[in-house]
């Protein structure tokens, strides 16, 4: 059997701010994101298995998604912790939001980067991430590829 690739899309709200930034990202801000998350395998060939033909149930990939990247990042703020926005993000949570602080700067291909390990580690055996493309706004995304790390 060939060899098959199975993308899922997924959407979110996060803002965000980029410390340091020198441009209007400096800002707290907010995007409408969308996900697309591209898997590679072959579809399973054992006529008596409940998923027979599939390389994954998109319910399955839905789960694993919404679990590790969009219950988490869907309507946080997300700040740097290594910066001085730790400060921002406390009072913040202080007034009950959510926020998210994370080990690198909360740019697109940073996203990018650490949804790929966080979807990877919760991947049946017989299935590998292929890609993922974070789009940010209408004409501007990050993608990732297995083949490039």
């Amino acid at each position: 059997m060939g060899t098959i690739r199975i993308t899922k899309q997924f959407s979110f709200e996060t803002g965000h701010a980029l410390y340091g930034y020198d441009g209007k990202c400096k800002n707290v801000h907010g995007h409408s994101y969308k996900l697309s998350v591209t898997v590679i395998g072959k579809p399973i060939d054992d006529a008596s298995h409940v998923k027979h033909g599939m390389v994954i149930d998109f319910g399955d990939l839905k789960k694993i998604v919404k679990a590790e990247i969009v219950d988490i990042f869907d309507h946080a703020t997300v700040f740097n912790k290594n910066t001085p926005h730790v400060e921002l993000a406390k009072e913040l949570e202080d007034r009950g939001h959510n926020v998210l602080l994370v080990n690198y700067q909360p740019t697109s291909e940073m996203m990018v980067i650490d949804f790929a390990q966080k979807i990877k580690q919760h991947l049946p055996n017989h299935i590998n991430l292929h890609s993922l493309k974070l789009q940010e706004t209408e004409t501007s995304f990050a993608e990732w590829y297995a083949s490039d790390n």
